[in-house]
């Protein structure tokens, strides 16, 4: 292999094998950061956490310009639904979550949706979709709440349910399902 042509012809298929090799250590390394970043956040957790009081003295406003207090929320079971105008998988669980509250709403059940979103949208869509839950406005300040209660990633749709303790006791990132509701119910 003296011939020069040989060996730029070796060199260059010697870089082109490290390049692939680096290029599948780095395709790797992020799948299994990615593994650990999902299982980290989906994974049940081994204790409840508790939600701090200064949580239940927060007030949000209402696309109708109302203020509701979350305190009012306190001491029942509560579904906290984070989602936006923009998000196809959080507009097609709003039907789900509307039934969902009219039917335990007599068992104590209930749900509160943050909207991830400004005011006029958020208007626009629930004149043409309601929902028959309440509703406010979380704007950017949401993503913070969401992250308080779980969602590390900041994704949308995410849900978290506390008990009447005021206990996180189900999280889910992503779009829910009528069997993810059936589940829950039936925990608490």
């Amino acid at each position: 292999m003296n011939n020069p042509a040989q060996l730029r012809y070796g060199l260059i298929t010697e870089r082109r094998n490290r390049r692939r090799w680096l290029l599948g250590a780095v395709a790797g390394t992020a799948a299994l950061a990615g593994f650990g970043i999902a299982w980290r956040t989906a994974r049940p957790h081994d204790s409840p956490q508790t939600v701090e009081s200064g949580f239940w003295l927060r007030e949000f406003e209402t696309p109708d310009d109302r203020m509701i207090r979350m305190h009012s929320f306190r001491h029942k079971p509560l579904l906290l639904n984070f989602w936006a105008t923009w998000c196809p998988p959080c507009i097609d669980e709003l039907p789900l979550l509307s039934s969902f509250y009219s039917e335990h709403l007599a068992n104590g059940w209930q749900v509160l949706g943050f909207a991830i979103d400004q005011k006029e949208p958020v208007k626009r869509f629930l004149t043409r979709s309601p929902v028959t839950f309440p509703v406010v406005m979380a704007g950017v300040s949401g993503v913070e709440i969401g992250r308080y209660l779980g969602n590390s990633v900041g994704g949308l749709p995410f849900t978290a349910v506390l008990n009447s303790a005021g206990q996180i006791v189900q999280r889910k990132m992503g779009q829910i399902s009528a069997l993810d509701l059936l589940e829950w119910t039936a925990q608490l």
